[in-house]
Formats: structure tokens, C-alpha cells, sequence
């Protein structure tokens, strides 16, 4: 009787583990190569959901196809600056992980006090991990070289969020 236990509780440990590895090796080749946010690694479903976020909540400021604003990098009438590109011309791939997570979550405010943008803040709007996925695909769309920038730049940056 304690024999049979013992087997029946090794071939449910076995089983465990032969799932948990199944599992693993599965989202691992869901894995996109070298795309990681705050140290996490980025998955093919994380770019697809921020593909869909983004042009639901960003797009019709920063266009499209990450494009930003005619003349982005002259100010308004209004003194604000107009919305920035998101792809491999603009700056974002200049900032880290972090303070684009700030920057989305909180508005340039958040990083810049008293600074006027009609960058809304998302907080209350899309989640930490919705935020996440939002800048994962914006990551996704940048070359190799900006990517790798983007990457040290993420890497040296020790803040808090």
C-alpha cells in the first residue's frame, strides 16, 4: 500500500513537472528574440494586444504608423509641442523603459513638473500591463540599432518607478 502511494505520488510529480516544461517551451517560442520590457521578456500575444491598444488610444495623435505630427518638432500655436513619432525617426528609442512607462502612465508631467502637454496621462485608462504592451509594440517596429540604444539605455536606468 505504501509502495503504491509512493509510485502514484512520483508519476503526479513526473506529470507536474512534464506539463510545467510543456508549458514553458511553449511560451518560450512565443518569445519575441531580443524585445524585452523592464527586463521582462515580450511575447508575439504582448505586440499584438499593444497593436490594438495603440491604435485605439494613441494613433490619433501619433498616427497610424507611429508617424507623429506634421512638424513635430515645432511648437503649436497653443506654445505646446506636437505629438512625436514613435518610430525609428523620433526620440522615444532615446528614452528607457522606465521613464516611457512613467511618461504613458503619468503624462510628461510625471517627469517633467509643471511642463503643459496634450499628452494625456493613462493612468485609470489602460493598465500597468496594458502600458506595457503598448510600448513593447512600439519597440517592436524599431531597427536593430535603435533597438539595441533603446536596450543599454533601459539597462543603465536604475530608478523606481
Amino acid at each position: 500500500m505504501r509502495r503504491a502511494a509512493t509510485i502514484g505520488a512520483a508519476v503526479a510529480a513526473f506529470t507536474a513537472i512534464g506539463f510545467a516544461v510543456l508549458a514553458q517551451s511553449e511560451s518560450d517560442e512565443d518569445l519575441v528574440d531580443g524585445l524585452s520590457f523592464l527586463g521582462d521578456p515580450v511575447t508575439a500575444a504582448d505586440i499584438a494586444a499593444g497593436e490594438t491598444l495603440y491604435a485605439e488610444n494613441c494613433a490619433s495623435c501619433h498616427g497610424a504608423e507611429l508617424e507623429g505630427q506634421p512638424d513635430w518638432r515645432r511648437r503649436l500655436d497653443n506654445g505646446r509641442m506636437p505629438a512625436p513619432p514613435h518610430d525609428e525617426t523620433g526620440h522615444t528609442w532615446h528614452h528607457s523603459d522606465r521613464n516611457l512607462f512613467i511618461v504613458t502612465k503619468g503624462g510628461v508631467g510625471a517627469v517633467v513638473p509643471g511642463y503643459e502637454s496634450d499628452m494625456p496621462a493613462y493612468e485609470g485608462i489602460l493598465t500597468d500591463d496594458e502600458i506595457a504592451d503598448v510600448l513593447s509594440y512600439i519597440k517592436s517596429t524599431w531597427p536593430d540599432r535603435q533597438r539595441e540604444f533603446q536596450a543599454e539605455v533601459s539597462a543603465n536606468d536604475k530608478g523606481d518607478l
